[in-house]
């Protein structure tokens, strides 16, 4: 048997080979608030995006979006580092989705050229939404009287402790319409074959299927089969993983240095109230 030194090559170096990276884009969006809170944020995936446009040779990066959505300017630094970085590279992004791209998870899908869908996927939800409570009834119940003192009249808005005023309502309302405003402009500029329906921008959402037919996505399949197909057995694909953040500084914070005991206290409140944050924007989907 002829021996070749080609077959001592990475995958990546040989040119009978065709190499795909995948980013997996999974979760929640929100920029990390403390050492024991993470988000979906550039901060978190900008180096993997980075080295799988990196890649030599690859004609295309892949990238998997499973999110419910989340902050809209992470969604949005997001989507616009992984346009500036095909632009530069002069590559192609395939995006595929996979239980659900919504809202911000949606926002970040529309950064692809082409969009794969499930069936089942549920994608969509081209809204804005604001959610909170209220408790100023829970106040005057147990006694506690709220003290609040600020310089400039709109610095309190919405404060929970305090009833609701309709001029705050009204101002919270012209923000979300802005913020709407930029995200329809935005899907309407890369999904070119959008269908006319009055239902495409109130925030609602569909089954993959029904999203190919609206033109928010391109085609139903699987990403493997899909550049199988393209690419045939000659297809090597590269997972990029999105860097975790260590033990010791997740406990001690960027600087090294803090007290265990308040840190590790307040970081275990923070992690509960997020994880419950992020499973209400799960439940949303049934998922």
């Amino acid at each position: 048997m002829a021996f070749s030194l080609k077959s001592l090559l990475p995958d990546r170096m040989r040119k009978d080979r065709t190499v795909v990276p995948i980013v997996r884009l999974s979760g929640a969006i929100g920029a990390a608030s403390g050492p024991f809170r993470s988000g979906l944020s550039l901060e978190a995936v900008e180096k993997a995006l980075q080295r799988a446009f990196d890649v030599p040779h690859a004609p295309l990066v892949a990238i998997v979006v499973n999110s419910p959505g989340g902050a809209a300017v992470q969604s949005h630094l997001i989507f616009k580092r992984i346009r500036a970085l095909a632009e530069e590279k002069n590559k192609k992004v395939l995006v595929a989705v996979e239980d659900v791209a919504a809202s911000g998870g949606y926002m970040i899908a529309v950064a692809g050229d082409e969009i794969i869908v499930d069936a089942s996927s549920i994608v969509g939800s081209i809204g804005v939404l604001f959610a909170g409570f209220g408790f100023p009834k829970l106040m005057e119940k147990i006694g506690v009287e709220r003290r609040v003192h600020t310089a400039g009249r709109s610095k309190a808005m919405l404060d929970p402790f305090q009833p609701e005023k309709g001029a705050d309502v009204a101002r919270l309302k012209m923000l979300q319409e802005d913020v709407h405003a930029g995200f329809i402009q935005m899907v309407k500029g890369r999904r070119p074959n959008l269908v006319d329906d009055p239902d495409l921008f109130t925030g609602a959402f569909w089954s993959g299927s029904r999203a190919v037919e609206m033109g928010l996505a391109d085609r139903v399949g699987d990403l493997r089969s899909v550049l199988r197909e393209r690419y045939g057995d000659g297809l090597r694909v590269i997972p990029i993983p999105i860097g975790k953040t260590g033990f010791l500084r997740r406990v001690f914070g960027r600087g090294g240095t803090s007290s265990f005991a308040a840190d590790a206290g307040a970081g275990v409140a923070s992690r509960v109230i997020a994880a419950i944050e992020e499973r209400l924007m799960w439940n949303r989907f049934g998922l």
